[in-house]
């Protein structure tokens, strides 16, 4: 299950979508989860769906490394769909003991099971394409203007970065300790909640410590780089807009344009 987790991981390539401005790709990510609830009707979700099939086919990024990241939230999906499908009041279609399915709930749940999957694939086409660095650099670029409201953009940009960078470092270390609390006799399935609880305790503690560690050590190294901030720093590679970043946003443009047509 921890393996099935992209979020976070980066998947090298020579591709189209792996060339743009992050810039471009941190707006049209914005932008496609804007427009999943902008839709509300079959035509919205069919043009959504060839546009992430789009960017999934230009990124050469395989569909199954993307779609694993599903697998993790498989749960919070089922639990959305029984929700959406049991609790909307509206025609009733078929009744069991209590519980009623509705016409209204059946269409809810099912655009709301799309919408999610949409949601999870197309946020992994843009962590999967782009670099942690180049992450930061475009989240800092975008969040430029909040320097106004004296809003510490860069650090901000560095944290989030550094945070997306430790999810897939963290799920490692956890598959590990549980590798090898499992090899001293440990039990993390059988048993009753409580139980399963209680069993967790003997690897939250040494991953907490873990992290805590890798936390220091990266302190201490950008400590012992000089590292004091944003303030006055240069890049080496600065972001610079190309044709196809352009082309791009003319796309985007066109998509979100259409989305809302089918609104009206």
């Amino acid at each position: 299950m921890l393996r099935d987790i992209t979020l976070g991981q980066y998947y090298q390539a020579d591709s189209v979508i792996h060339k743009l401005d992050p810039r471009v790709k941190l707006i049209a990510t914005i932008t496609f989860i804007i427009s999943l609830f902008i839709v509300q009707n079959i035509a919205g979700y069919v043009i959504a769906a060839i546009f992430l099939a789009c960017a999934i086919k230009l990124s050469k990024v395989p569909f199954r490394f993307m779609v694993k990241g599903m697998r993790a939230i498989v749960f919070l999906l089922l639990l959305t769909v029984v929700f959406n499908l049991f609790l909307t009041p509206g025609e009733a279609l078929v009744s069991v003991w209590k519980l009623t399915i509705t016409k209204e709930g059946l269409r809810t749940a099912v655009f709301m099971a799309v919408r999610l999957t949409f949601l999870i694939i197309g946020s992994s086409v843009m962590t999967l394409t782009t670099t942690p660095n180049n992450l930061t650099d475009g989240m800092e670029k975008l969040m430029g203007p909040l320097r106004i409201l004296k809003v510490p953009v860069h650090e901000v940009a560095m944290m989030m970065s550094i945070a997306l960078r430790f999810i897939p470092v963290l799920l490692e270390e956890t598959d590990k300790i549980m590798k090898a609390q499992i090899a001293r006799g440990a039990d993390f399935e059988s048993g009753n909640l409580i139980k399963k609880a209680k069993s967790l305790v003997p690897l939250l503690v040494p991953l907490f410590i873990s992290a805590f560690r890798r936390a220091n050590d990266l302190a201490m190294a950008m400590e012992a780089r000089c590292y004091r901030g944003g303030e006055n720093r240069t890049k080496m590679k600065p972001l610079q807009y190309k044709r196809r970043d352009g082309i791009a946003y003319l796309v985007l443009i066109c998509y979100l344009a259409v989305c809302i047509g089918t609104k009206i």
